[in-house]
């Protein structure tokens, strides 16, 4: 490559990018429909090959996910939304219990003085808001109404997701070949294998991961509500979420969970063993069978670039951010692969001789 080709290179990058941090607004439906599409993909080639139609196939899939999209919306949501208000109602108790129980016994038996959370001030706050939460909801629903404008921008974008991905998901392997045709015939083995390794980074963590993630929060729900944790789904969802960096969800999940059968159940011995024998099912499961059948052997994000993505992303982008992180991370990570090996095999990293 040239020097005028490098710089040429480098200024359509930056352009790119330039051109991405002014749309980043108006992105969002269309990163969320590319996401679908690349999800739904291996599904629509699997239904393919039973000779469905390309069009059927992506009929099938695409149904498929508005039941499931109907599910969680009719069911699950509603669900956790009653648990979030019970959440809101139970903290001025959960407060009381840390005054009058909690922080008694932290103070004998850890030496801890006085107020050091503050608790009065906390309940005071929730107990002159307890009462406005129908206020609240009104006055964001105001707000909400009071811009005609945003509302119907929000709407569009929501409408336009189903469309975008449902063309993407039909079209995906015309458009798929159709970027290879135009790639640089000497550059086409390299730029293939590349793009391979990004596909298999990002297969890994979001077919991979994603499912593991839904496996762990249907286990550690049904195993808190069977328990009889009245926040079991919250925390099971939560603790189910949080493990897509690998044990966080196991630390954040026992935590909360623990801390809720405390308030619920006092120092009753059962409840807590029960807790810990489902999060070590969970683990168990995870470990043994849910990642070894999901994600396999596949490489992929390491725990830490996982963290540092997604919150670099929601900080510089905001939700378009977090959508570009994982994917702009699997290509810098599968890029500095390949630089590392092009400096392996370069003349500076090369070993000294031995009259060195």
């Amino acid at each position: 490559m040239t020097e005028s080709s490098r710089w040429l290179w480098m200024a359509g990058f930056l352009l790119l990018g330039w051109l991405l941090y002014l749309l980043h607004p108006i992105l969002s439906p269309f990163l969320v429909g590319i996401l679908l599409a690349y999800l739904g993909d291996p599904l629509v080639d699997r239904l393919e090959r039973h000779r469905l139609s390309r069009t059927g196939a992506v009929v099938v899939v695409f149904t498929l996910f508005s039941l499931l999209l109907l599910i969680l919306l009719l069911v699950l949501i509603p669900m956790l939304g009653r648990q979030l208000v019970r959440l809101y109602q139970l903290a001025p108790e959960v407060l009381d219990w840390l005054q009058g129980t909690a922080l008694p016994w932290s103070q004998t038996h850890l030496g801890l003085q006085g107020d050091l959370l503050q608790l009065d001030q906390l309940k005071q706050v929730f107990a002159e808001n307890l009462g406005k939460t129908t206020g609240v909801v009104k006055l964001v629903l105001a707000q909400a109404t009071s811009s005609g404008l945003a509302l119907l921008a929000w709407l569009g974008n929501l409408l336009l997701i189903p469309v975008v991905s449902f063309y993407l998901m039909r079209d995906w392997d015309v458009l798929v070949e159709r970027v290879r045709h135009l790639l640089p015939r000497q550059r086409e083995a390299l730029v293939v294998r590349l793009t391979g390794e990004c596909h298999e980074v990002l297969g890994a963590f979001l077919r991979g991961q994603l499912l593991v993630m839904l496996a762990l929060s249907i286990i550690y729900s049904v195993g808190l509500m069977l328990l009889g944790l009245e926040l079991g789904l919250l925390i099971g969802v939560l603790a189910g979420l949080a493990s897509i960096v690998p044990y966080m969800g196991f630390i954040v999940g026992i935590g909360a969970a623990l801390g809720a059968a405390l308030f619920q159940f006092g120092l009753d011995p059962y409840p807590l063993i029960g807790i810990g024998v489902v999060f070590m099912i969970g683990q168990l499961l995870e470990g043994m069978v849910l990642t070894p059948m999901l994600v396999g052997d596949r490489i992929g994000l390491h725990p830490v670039a996982v963290i540092f993505a997604i919150l670099a992303g929601g900080q510089l982008f905001g939700f378009t951010g977090v959508l570009l992180a994982l994917p702009v991370a699997a290509v810098i990570m599968v890029l500095l692969r390949h630089v590392h090996d092009l400096y392996k095999l370069s003349d500076l990293y090369g070993e000294s001789s031995p009259s060195d």
